[in-house]
């Protein structure tokens, strides 16, 4: 059996996807991930060996992102405007990186709740149950969550209701 550090190891890649999916940004990023990773080893003793790890991760992660967009809605931040380097790059089509930034900026229109439901199912492929587990909420809340956020990126990505997203053929 692998030991609990290399468990949590292999998993670094999926929660930076996830938190930058989350953040939009690489340093806020690269912190929440940081701090999920402190907080699973500080309370690794809460961790059932039975039961997968990616969700117990993420839900640490999940729960210390709510946090922290808590705290900001308490205290105002000015934020620099620069330039985003974290962009997802398409390899192999000439219009991929419009679309991947256009995709990047329809998931930004979404919702929070919405969001967060897409990107466990669709980006990191979790099932419904383990995504209700992570977020807290019933499974049946998730497939609306998800259907709705869906239904809104086609939308976006379509360019109906007078969003400036547009669509490459």
């Amino acid at each position: 059996m692998k030991s609990f550090e290399r468990l949590v190891v292999e998993q670094i890649p999926r929660l930076r996807r996830y938190a930058r999916a989350l953040t939009g940004d690489r340093e806020p990023a690269d912190d929440l991930v940081q701090e999920t990773l402190t907080r699973a080893m500080s309370r690794r003793h809460l961790w059932i060996r039975d039961k997968e790890i990616r969700p117990w991760l993420f839900t640490i992660m999940h729960n210390l992102y709510v946090n922290e967009i808590e705290k900001r809605a308490r205290t105002p931040v000015l934020i620099a405007a620069e330039e985003d380097d974290t962009r997802l790059v398409a390899k192999g089509h000439a219009d991929g990186g419009v679309i991947l930034r256009d995709l990047e900026r329809a998931l930004k229109e979404l919702s929070e709740e919405q969001r967060e439901v897409v990107l466990l199912v669709g980006l990191e492929q979790l099932s419904y149950k383990e995504t209700a587990r992570i977020l807290g909420i019933p499974s049946g809340t998730v497939m609306s969550r998800l259907s709705r956020g869906r239904e809104r990126l086609r939308e976006l990505m379509s360019g109906k209701n007078g969003v400036g997203l547009r669509r490459i053929k």
